[in-house]
């Protein structure tokens, strides 16, 4: 099987994880986009924390939090800030619960942090 990205296959993990009841899961392939969104969700308490390892290949070792599901947007939306209320709708279970992960111009930022510095972007991920 070829995975052709690499985020949405982490975050799948992430989710199968929680589903059979384990805390810790293993990535072989690693970029700096999932580690700055392990960051985000590491921010968030739905990772309790997550380790580098640097050996032939780039290895991330996750310990996963409150999570209860997490998972890669497709296609990836382009939104301004009048219409990510439209996205939270529409991937969020409940108004307070969870986060939309928004690639800005500056940087990776959560839903709240987008519409409190009034930017758009394009939508990555969601967790909950």
């Amino acid at each position: 099987m070829v995975v052709r990205d690499w985020l949405a296959a982490m975050l799948n993990d992430l989710t199968n994880c929680v589903k059979a009841g384990k805390k810790q899961t293993t990535c072989v392939y690693v970029s700096n986009l999932m580690l700055n969104v392990l960051e985000i969700m590491k921010k968030h308490g739905y990772v309790k924390d997550y380790k580098v390892e640097e050996n032939k290949f780039r290895k991330v070792k996750i310990e996963i939090g409150n999570l209860i599901k997490s998972q890669a947007i497709k296609p990836r939306f382009f939104v301004n800030k009048k219409n990510i209320q439209k996205y939270i709708k529409r991937y969020l279970p409940a108004r307070d619960v969870g986060i939309l992960i928004v690639s800005t111009n500056k940087g990776l930022l959560t839903h709240h942090e987008a519409l409190e510095k009034n930017v758009g972007g394009c939508l990555i991920a969601y967790c909950y």
